[in-house]
């Protein structure tokens, strides 16, 4: 078949018809920015670096295919912001699978890992992410249900992100995953250390959210064997790890974010990453430590 004849068989594969609507590279680099929160022409122009003629005609071609929902935000001249519809979120975990594939075989080695180099391309993108704010709007569902904004406590946070614990009456492991991968494990001491240090954590102010991509009910069910005091977040959507770019690896048929810690301030920014961690009690101190220099928070919230 000549490279320039249409592939009938391609009406019926998913694969082409995703490759149709958003194969296009600069089309994919869009919908990363966007999913960074910069959702107006000239950031997206800004942090691309691509022509605004270009820019224009991905943004359009998204649009059309409800990929992305445009909103006018500013009346005479017409400015509009561009924002991820369902169909868009839906995206996120592509993005994040070539993310992860990039990661280990473009970037590594190619092993298979919950570790990171000190000076490999993952912790120099989380260590660029101080300075980042989070985008608003950001949801996670939480283990009593709700959905919450993992910075809207209004005060200093720790962010925990972590691969992920044991479920009470579950196997340990997905099928399939035989041998341990590094990095993996140390989940539930993880819990647990936070959870005896709550109280000093509470003292000085200071939320504390742990986050993984497990689901909620995996999460609620683990939070209420261990009674944790604080909320886990579920990030099954990867909203959260694509609006920051964390590091992930695949456990099974899992994606699983690299254990990372994110202090941030009481204005929703990041001010200091802790990654790649190979001594979780110390990065638990470093933490606190980092947190009290962020000023004093209301005690008042759950």
């Amino acid at each position: 078949m000549s490279p320039h004849t249409p592939d009938p068989a391609a009406d019926n594969c998913g694969i082409a018809q995703a490759a149709a609507a958003v194969g296009d590279w600069w089309s994919l680099l869009v919908l990363r920015e966007i999913a960074r929160g910069h959702v107006r022409f000239d950031a997206l122009a800004r942090e691309l670096g691509v022509s605004r003629k270009i820019l224009s005609e991905r943004l359009t071609t998204l649009a059309e295919r409800g990929v992305l929902d445009r909103r006018r935000y500013h009346e005479r001249p017409p400015r509009y912001e561009y924002l991820l519809t369902d169909q868009g979120r839906g995206l996120l975990p592509v993005l994040v699978a070539l993310q992860d594939w990039a990661d280990r075989w473009l970037l590594g080695d190619g092993t298979l890992t919950g570790l990171a180099e000190e000076d490999g391309a993952e912790s120099r993108r989380v260590r660029a992410l101080v300075g980042t704010e989070l985008p608003p709007g950001l949801l996670l569902r939480a283990t009593d249900g709700s959905l919450r904004d993992p910075l809207a406590s209004g005060r200093p946070t720790v962010l925990f992100a972590y691969p992920g614990t044991g479920v009470p009456g579950s196997p340990p492991e997905p099928a399939g995953t035989l041998d341990p991968i590094p990095g993996n494990a140390g989940c539930t001491l993880e819990n647990r250390l936070f959870r005896t240090a709550w109280p000093r954590f509470r003292g000085a102010g200071i939320a504390v959210h742990g986050v993984s991509t497990q689901s909620p009910a995996a999460q609620a069910a683990f939070a209420q064997a261990e009674d944790l005091p604080f909320p886990l977040m579920s990030d099954t959507g990867m909203d959260l790890t694509t609006a920051l770019r964390l590091p992930v690896f695949r456990l099974g048929q899992e994606v699983r974010i690299k254990r990372l810690l994110l202090v941030c301030d009481a204005e929703r920014t990041i001010r200091h990453t802790l990654f790649p961690i190979t001594d979780i009690p110390a990065a638990l101190e470093d933490a606190l430590r980092i947190g009290r220099t962020l000023g004093p928070g209301s005690t008042t919230h759950p």
